[in-house]
Parts: structure tokens; sequence; C-alpha cells
């Protein structure tokens, strides 16, 4: 499937698109706010960045325990479900003091670490195998555009009704994002057998990572992405009068990135490109310490998000190498694991910031990303042992 007008006749790839996108404007909105009413209370850098990015750390602990539900519940139910929670969630800390804000992120991100799951496994039961990367690259695409406005408008809300009055009006964004996926989804048996349990939970996920091209796989899709969004958590320390500029601007970037590699790359360069455009999403922060002008630092971040399209050309290496049975746990353990290592990067790149600024932060941060790229290299340049897969299809007890 190469036609986003067939993409968007597909049954229920409309709905589940919008239920996306609108708990994507939910994200982007109560995360800005969170970070403003963090930094303006406690003045903390580190703490300002683990209060956009925070719900990441619990990604971890939901992907050793609850993930195996994602495979074990009714996707519109669990959608609409989860959509309601996070509404409440953000509801409640507009009322929460610093310390209990964070109870409840970690508490979110357990929770958050199965819906990931729920919805891309949704997405490659709607739509063949074949095109789940045209879909996945709208997904992505809609993120930008979403990022983009939303930040935008998170940055405005803060200004016009408070930090604490954004983040309500992000939890009724949530509940709208709910009623589309129980209105417009139809009702789906769970993808899997059983019963969700943490020994499941364990048992798939060593199978997933017994694999050397999927181990690679994943950690070139949660390593160099996750430390860049730390240094993306440093924008409000970094440029506070500018820092929704720098978040619209970065999505910007994602979204031409998306564009230019999910509809127009040919394949014969898809996995030439992966390892160049980690290299690219982290190089241009190198420059942060120089204090640029608010128009080239813009600029610098609009061609570094154009990188994160590598995440989106690893996904498609990641389908091949993946069973069948079991989409819905293994994409959401891509989700989980990016998620985690984008918390690590806020809390590496907080950290930095701490304890010298927020430009060192930003630089220490992008070199430890090109590292890292740069040691994940040699294995990433084999083909992509679909015939792994293929042994590894039949489904789990």
């Amino acid at each position: 499937m190469r036609s986003y007008r067939k993409l968007f006749r597909t049954c229920e790839f409309t709905p589940l698109f919008l239920a996306s996108a609108g708990q994507t404007m939910a994200q982007t909105v109560s995360g800005l706010a969170l970070s403003v009413l963090v930094y303006r209370q406690t003045d903390s850098a580190l703490l300002s960045s683990l209060a956009m990015f925070g719900t990441a750390f619990a990604q971890v602990v939901g992907a050793a325990t609850v993930l195996s539900a994602a495979d074990r519940l009714p996707p519109r139910a669990a959608m609409t479900a989860l959509g309601l929670l996070f509404g409440a969630g953000s509801a409640v800390q507009a009322g929460l003091p610093v310390w209990a804000v964070f109870a409840v992120l970690l508490g979110l991100g357990v929770v958050g670490s199965v819906s990931g799951g729920v919805r891309y496994g949704l997405l490659s039961e709607v739509l063949t195998r074949d095109g789940y990367l045209l879909g996945r690259s709208v997904f992505n695409m809609s993120a930008g555009v979403v990022q983009i406005f939303g930040f935008a408008l998170g940055g405005a809300l803060v200004t016009v009704f408070s930090a604490r009055g954004t983040l309500l009006l992000s939890a009724g964004l949530y509940v709208l994002a709910a009623v589309v996926a129980g209105c417009g989804l139809r009702s789906r048996p769970p993808r899997g057998t059983g019963r969700a349990s943490v020994a499941e939970t364990w048992r798939t996920n060593a199978r997933l990572w017994s694999s050397a091209p999927r181990r690679y796989v994943y950690l070139a899709l949660w390593v160099p992405n996750g430390l860049i969004v730390g240094v993306e958590s440093l924008y409000v320390p970094y440029a506070p009068d500018d820092a929704a500029l720098l978040f619209a601007f970065g999505a910007v970037g994602m979204l031409v990135g998306d564009v230019v590699v999910g509809r127009f790359l040919p394949v014969r360069w898809r996995e030439r490109l992966s390892v160049p455009l980690c290299v690219l999403l982290a190089a241009p922060y190198l420059l942060f310490p120089l204090r640029p002008g608010l128009p080239v630092a813009l600029a610098l971040v609009a061609v570094a998000t154009f990188g994160y399209a590598a995440g989106l050309l690893l996904q498609e290496r990641l389908m091949g190498l993946m069973p069948d049975a079991l989409s819905g746990q293994a994409l959401g353990l891509h989700n989980s694991g990016m998620l985690t290592m984008q918390g690590v990067g806020a809390a590496m790149a907080g950290a930095v910031a701490e304890l010298t600024s927020p430009a060192i932060g930003i630089v220490v941060t992008a070199a430890v990303s090109l590292t890292a790229t740069s040691l994940l290299a040699p294995g990433l340049r084999g083909g992509t042992a679909t015939g792994e897969a293929t042994a590894d299809n039949p489904p789990a007890g």
C-alpha cells in the first residue's frame, strides 16, 4: 500500500488515527504545562525535564510486568479506558504539590506501557503488513503536526490560563480522544489468549530479545532517540521564553523527515540511511554551547529532528523480524523501551545541566547519542533476516 487515499479508505484506520492524534495533542499540551509548573515552583532543570518526560521511567516497570495485556485486552475497550484514565490523571495533577505530581506521573507511566502496544498492535490488524510502514509514517507525521500546534497552543494556554488551568484543558482533550476510540472503532476480541501475567510478559519479552538482529534494532530504536529527547527536555531551562518555538520547529523537522522517508524514499536506500539519520539526529546540537541566536537555533533543531525518520526505517526492519502472533507485545516493547530511554535521557541531560548549565547538558547528551550510534552501527549493516521471524512465528503458549 503506497497511497494515502487507500490508507484512509481502510476501515477503522481514520478513527484510530484521530484517537491517536487526540492523545498526542493532550500529551503535548499537558507535558509543556507540567514542565512549566514544576520549573516555576522548583527552579530545577532536572525536575522540569522529568516533569515533561518522567512517565517514561515507569514504562520499564510496565514493560516488565503488565505488557502482555496489550495482546489480551479488547482493543476498543482498552483504548477508551486508558484515554479516560490519562484524562483523570492530568486533571488531578493540576491541584497537587510537586511530590504528588511525580507519583501520579509514575502510575500513568506504568499503565501507559500497555497503551502503545494496544494502539500499534491494533494498527497492525487494521492494515496489512505491507501497509504498516505507510500507516505508521502517517501516525508519525500527524504527531509532528499535532506537536507543532500542541506546543504553540500549550504555550498560549499557559500564558492565558496558567499551567494548572492548561492541565485541566488537556484532561478534556484526553476524554475527547477516548470518545473517538469508543465510538469509531468496532469491537474486536483480544489478539492473544490466556491471562495477562508477569510471567507471560517476561517469557514473551525473553523470546523477542533472543534474536541478535532484533536486539540491535530495538537498541537503535531506543538509545539514540531517547538521548535526544533528553536534549529536548532542556529547552525550557535553556530558553524559557522561546521553548515553545524550539519544540514547534522540532516538530516541523520531524514532520518533513517522516514525509520524505515514509512516502518518497526508494526501497534500495532504506537500510543504508538509518545510521546516517541517527547521526543527523544528534550532530546539530553540538553547536548549542556557542549560544546561537534564535533563528539559527530554530534551524538547527529542525535539521536535527529530521533525523527522527531513522525510527521509521528501523521500525520497518523490526516488522520483518517480528513474530506475527506477538505483534502487540513486540510493538509495545519497542514503544515502552523507547519511552523509558527518553526518561533516562531526560534524567541524564537534566543532571548534567543541574551541575553545569543547560547548554552543556545539551552538548554532552548529544555526544553520548552519537557514541551510541557508532557502537550500534556494525550490527545494523546486515540484512533484515526475515527468516528469523518465520522461524519464530508459532504462537506463544
